[in-house]
């Protein structure tokens, strides 16, 4: 079976430019596989889309973390019904853990924000990580452009989980939102600091109930920890909010920052999205190299036995990574 032609791109980038929801998520799925044959479609839907016109918009790429329990889904799906509220589309792209036996999405956000995704005006997608490092899964960036090109004004990354890893999911993103649940300086503490040097915005969730008073406590710790450091985006201050995505106050606050955070930067977005595409180039070159040397005759072969002997102690890593590389520029 041959890859799809010009015209069978040209009518999926047409169809996603009308904002055909099934569309797009088909354009998801393709844009994921990691077949050749639907790399190469892929590839021909990108450059069906900008000669149709279809490149990304002036949408927001807000990526959102936080630890596992924070409420994640809770709070991007009051997020998106209030962004909703304000006339926005929202388009929500949720990373879920893999599957270490199916490699499947082992969480499925979609089924925790059923109320967003039967919006018109939203879409959800959940996407396994695949084993991808920073929180994102392999094809996210490409999976915003095509939000974007769908006409969805605000794309949401909702990441794994909060670590060191999560820096990686910077370059995908314009602002990025740490989720943080009451629990003050003891858990400050024990954030790593990687995480909070990178946010744009601190949301301190489940600012209700008995958890209240420790909300504002926390509240206070993190403006004066983000106080001593240097703004991750230049020409923004960092700022910290308290909300209730359970209770869905404080969203408003929320939702006016992001577009504070929009106004400020605004000379800087073409100069943002170019350093994002070139970011997302070589990640997908990492990748597409490292299926190719799997594959190859020489240096496949070759590598089960360099894994060997890095398991073994035999050689190092360092070493063996630099055998492999000349195993297979050898064949070229």
């Amino acid at each position: 079976m041959t890859a799809p032609g010009a015209g069978a791109a040209a009518e999926r980038a047409r169809a996603i430019l009308a904002g055909d929801r099934r569309a797009l998520a088909r354009a998801v799925t393709l844009v994921e596989s990691t077949r050749e044959r639907d790399r190469a479609a892929a590839d021909a839907l990108f450059a069906a889309l900008r000669d149709t016109g279809g490149a990304p918009g002036p949408a927001l790429r807000l990526g959102v973390s936080g630890a596992p329990g924070v409420g994640k889904s809770t709070f991007i799906e009051a997020l998106g019904l209030r962004l909703i509220e304000e006339g926005k589309r929202p388009a929500v792209l949720a990373v879920d853990p893999s599957s270490v036996r199916g490699g499947g999405s082992v969480l499925g956000d979609k089924t925790r924000m059923a109320e967003l995704s039967r919006r018109a005006e939203a879409f959800v997608r959940p996407s396994p990580s695949g084993g991808a490092a920073g929180g994102i899964a392999r094809r996210t960036g490409e999976a915003i452009v095509l939000c974007e090109a769908a006409g969805f004004d605000v794309v949401v990354v909702e990441t794994v989980g909060a670590g060191q890893s999560e820096i990686a999911a910077r370059d995908l993103v314009d602002i990025f939102l740490l989720l943080v649940a009451p629990g003050g300086g003891d858990e400050l503490q024990g954030i790593k600091r990687g995480i909070v040097e990178i946010a744009d915005l601190v949301a301190v969730n489940k600012n209700d109930g008995a958890l209240a008073d420790a909300a504002m406590r926390t509240l206070a710790d993190y403006r004066a920890a983000l106080a001593l450091q240097r703004p991750a985006t230049p020409g923004w201050t960092p700022r910290v909010l308290a909300c209730s995505a359970l209770e869905r106050r404080g969203l408003g606050e929320i939702v006016r920052a992001l577009d504070a955070f929009a106004a400020a930067t605004r000379e800087t977005a073409g100069a943002r999205r170019s350093a994002q595409a070139v970011a997302w180039m070589w990640a997908d070159l990492r990748e597409r190299l490292e299926a190719r040397l799997r594959a190859d005759a020489a240096a496949g072969p070759r590598a089960v036995e360099v894994e060997g002997d890095v398991a073994a102690g035999r050689l190092a890593p360092g070493a063996g990574a630099r055998l492999l590389l000349e195993a297979f520029c050898a064949g070229r």
